[in-house]
């Protein structure tokens, strides 16, 4: 009974942390189906690398573009909220606190910015 209740405290604990990076995650795979039809292929080519591969998955993401905006705007948002939350809480927090690491932190605020790049690229070719 003390064991169950300790597991539900530790997964209770660590789920705030996780919930900034997978809402990012997912609003990163939205962002790229969004782009994947007009932006994508364009910012590639400029590059100079062979956007050839991502023909199938615009064929899968064209007819849903709209609906992957929306979701992409929806789950970016929400872990930039976060991402700032966590931020709140690490600049309070001592040296041997219980804080989100710094390197995760940058990590997920360069997810982010890449999120957004992708979304206002999806959103602005069409």
């Amino acid at each position: 009974m003390v064991f169950q209740r300790m597991a539900k405290t530790a997964i209770a604990a660590r789920s705030p942390k996780a919930a900034a990076a997978l809402l990012t995650l997912a609003g990163l795979a939205a962002a790229f189906g969004a782009a994947s039809c007009c932006a994508l292929p364009l910012l590639l080519a400029a590059a100079g690398m062979s956007a050839a591969w991502l023909g199938g998955i615009a064929l899968m993401a064209e007819p849903h573009r709209d609906i992957l905006l929306a979701i992409g705007a929806l789950c970016l948002s929400g872990g930039g909220i976060l991402l700032w939350r966590q931020q709140r809480r690490a600049a309070g927090c001592g040296r041997n606190g219980a804080c989100t690491p710094a390197a995760i932190r940058a990590l997920n605020l360069v997810a982010l910015l890449i999120g957004f790049g992708l979304l206002w690229a999806g959103y602005s070719y069409v």
